[in-house]
């Protein structure tokens, strides 16, 4: 049913956008993005917008999606771990490229539906943690990639120390208004900003982002 609109989303919001990874074209090809807003705003889902979720939350524009998925650099085998997993669209596109995803969610009803939605969907790759994304997930640590999908006044500690030497992470830091999306890299345990580009999205909360 969906077929058309979600070519024509990825031809005008991921090709034309300059992403060109093969994986990601396919992985948002096959994701039945759909399937990740509310029925009422089904319609919408494979037009060019974010859309409000549950929770006062939002899922990416489907160019952030696949550009902060282009910007991991990713070789098809790394442990990621996302803070922030919202709708859980972007974890799986992580999930059809073949990483493994650690995800961090502090809404816990958020959570449980999207978790439920991803395993229906098949993406038994995707681990969701309810807690507090700054904290990060050290269990599982350290990680190849880090993801962050929403604002932090700077880059948390706890994140910092769970990524890998020569590890990468993306993270948007700044104010709650307007923020940069950082790629930083880990090098003799010293953060390396490889570059920066003025993006808005909702803020982190928890001990070293936001609070509420």
């Amino acid at each position: 049913m969906y077929e058309r609109s979600r070519a024509e989303m990825v031809e005008k919001y991921v090709i034309e956008q300059g992403v060109e990874d093969p994986r990601i074209i396919k992985a948002m090809l096959k994701i039945p993005r759909h399937e990740f807003v509310d029925q009422a705003l089904a319609h919408q889902a494979y037009k060019g917008k974010s859309l409000p979720i549950a929770g006062g939350q939002t899922i990416s524009h489907p160019t952030t999606v696949a550009w902060m998925t282009d910007l991991l650099e990713l070789g098809g085998e790394e442990r990621i771990l996302e803070i922030g997993t919202g709708s859980g669209y972007q974890a799986a596109v992580l999930a059809e490229i073949g990483v493994k995803v650690f995800s961090i969610e502090r809404l816990p009803e958020l959570a449980r539906r999207t978790q439920t939605l991803l395993e229906r969907l098949g993406y038994y790759s995707v681990g969701i943690k309810i807690g507090d994304g700054t904290v990060g997930w050290n269990a599982h640590a350290p990680y190849d990639r880090i993801i962050v999908t929403a604002a932090s006044p700077g880059v948390p500690e706890n994140l910092f120390n769970q990524l890998k030497e020569s590890g990468r992470m993306i993270i948007p830091v700044g104010e709650k208004s307007q923020q940069k999306l950082l790629i930083i890299t880990k090098e003799n345990n010293q953060v390396h900003i490889l570059g920066d580009y003025n993006r808005s999205f909702v803020p982190l909360i928890g001990k070293e982002g936001w609070t509420l």
